[in-house]
């Protein structure tokens, strides 16, 4: 099987189960390079940008390659023995993420040496697979080390490893065509224009200011962007930064890409080699509200566990990240634009452990500002030069409307009459001087269904029915 690799290379790698590790937990199985140009770039896992295989994380090959002290491997290892009472060296590796060769194996040994696990046996031979578990020392010191933090998992990555794959992932993003961006919006009825504005921002993948009065479609708009973002972006685990462990993988935010393709005619897994102490991920999209704090926007601290869960713009780093009803958060905007003013201008962020050591994380990710409220009431001429992209998504217009009506009822099972729609616009909108809103043709679709349930009668645009749903809800307060 091709599979690309990190430093441009292409490799083949098929194992067997038998061909993994040899009794010392060396790799075995054989593997050829070639060079692939890149029009004819293999992608055998059905990647939407096979290139980003191109700066994958090497796999370590020394335990000095982890960028990580033998004492916090140590301490993930004991804590690891602590929970499961018994294991494996091969067990301790694949929870670590780390190969068994001269790196899970030294941290075996080391704890060995020191006394903290003892071999208890096992079907197998090699330290690889018997099985190890702790001595009354390693309880006396795992318990020490859940003192310190009770995190258990994948061992982290270095901040200096994570931001130099970051800043290389950047020029790694593919490029949005007009044609991706015209499907992305297919569902949705836009204003003349929009694909025009929106490509360029969403290329630029720095930041985007969506405003207009309520109801428009901004929030639809900026989702069906987050759907359309192409690519995959390597997520880490969990971060070091100064011994303390920062959780970086949220299943609810990261959607892992697998990267096997099963086994191949001899019963051989095919298998992508990597550092796995990284997860390919579709390029994330977090999508935050009035929940939005100062608190959130910095690295947040746990007093139970004792380790940090990562704010909402590290984990959308590689993708983007919504501010949505910007202006309605807990915290006043200014107050917002301020903290967010350098990392929008130099694309890096400072963050601030609990101990006051503050330190540099990239700032990755296309931001979108989405507001019903109007931007100079919100910011200043200072942050809105910051913000490169600025689009308006205006009323529709009566054309537009109708569209949206009949794509509703479409989407609803109403048959469609354009005669409803027009005695909507000549005896509600125009008398009234009401502004259409893109909204309005779902609401108005679901109130004449409601009203039509409860007549027991199917559901239509009668001139009753839309009497009833304008009503209720088209009121003047």
């Amino acid at each position: 099987m091709t599979r690309p690799t990190n430093r441009g290379r292409n490799k083949v790698e098929s194992v067997s189960d038998s061909d993994l590790l040899d009794t010392s937990g060396h790799p075995t199985g054989e593997m050829a390079e070639t060079r692939v140009p890149q029009s004819k770039r293999p992608n055998p896992f059905g990647l939407e940008n096979p290139a980003i295989l191109d700066i994958a994380p090497p796999q370590p090959k020394t335990l000095e390659d982890t960028g990580l002290k033998m004492g916090l491997l140590a301490d993930l290892a004991l804590k690891y023995f602590y929970y499961t009472g018994t294991a494996t060296g091969a067990e301790v590796a694949d929870q670590l993420r780390l190969p068994w060769s001269e790196v899970a194996e030294r941290i075996i040994d080391f704890l060995a040496t020191e006394k903290l696990v003892d071999l208890r046996g096992g079907k197998g031979f090699g330290r690889v697979s018997v099985d190890f578990m702790l001595t009354e020392k390693g309880r006396e010191y795992a318990r020490d080390a859940l003192l310190r933090t009770t995190y258990v998992g994948p061992a982290p990555v270095p901040i200096e490893q994570y931001n130099t794959l970051i800043h290389q992932q950047t020029r790694e993003a593919p490029v949005v065509t007009r044609h991706r961006l015209e499907m992305a919006l297919s569902h949705l009825v836009v204003p003349q224009g929009i694909v025009d504005k929106l490509g360029p921002a969403v290329n630029g993948g720095r930041s985007l200011f969506l405003y207009g009065p309520p109801g428009n479609g901004k929030t639809s708009l900026a989702e069906a962007i987050s759907a359309m973002f192409g690519g995959e972006a390597f997520i880490p685990h969990c971060l070091e930064i100064d011994g303390q462990i920062v959780k970086v993988f949220d299943k609810l935010v990261h959607h892992p890409v697998p990267l096997e393709l099963g086994r191949d005619a001899q019963g051989r897994r095919q298998t992508f080699e990597m550092d796995n102490r990284w997860q390919l991920c579709r390029r994330p999209s977090v999508i935050v509200g009035g929940e939005l704090t100062l608190e959130t926007l910095d690295l947040i601290y746990s007093d139970t566990a004792r380790f940090y869960e990562a704010p909402f713009q590290v984990k959308a780093n590689g993708g983007m990240l919504l501010i949505d009803d910007f202006g309605r958060q807990k915290v006043h905007p200014t107050d917002l634009l301020n903290r967010w003013i350098v990392p929008l201008e130099k694309r890096v962020d400072f963050l601030t452990l609990h101990t006051g050591k503050k330190f540099e994380i990239p700032f990755d990710q296309l931001i979108v500002f989405s507001t019903n409220l109007d931007p100079k009431e919100l910011v200043d001429e200072a942050f809105l030069r910051r913000i490169k992209y600025k689009i308006e998504v205006g009323d529709p217009e009566e054309t537009q409307y109708r569209q949206i009506f009949r794509r509703v009822c479409e989407a609803s099972g109403i048959p469609y009459v354009e005669q409803a729609v027009s005695y909507l616009l000549e005896h509600t909108y125009k008398p009234r001087s009401l502004s259409l809103r893109a909204c309005h043709p779902r609401d108005l679709v679901q109130l004449v269904k409601d009203a039509a349930r409860f007549r027991g009668q199917p559901p239509a645009l009668s001139k009753e029915l839309l009497d009833m749903a304008v009503d209720v809800f088209l009121v003047d307060l």
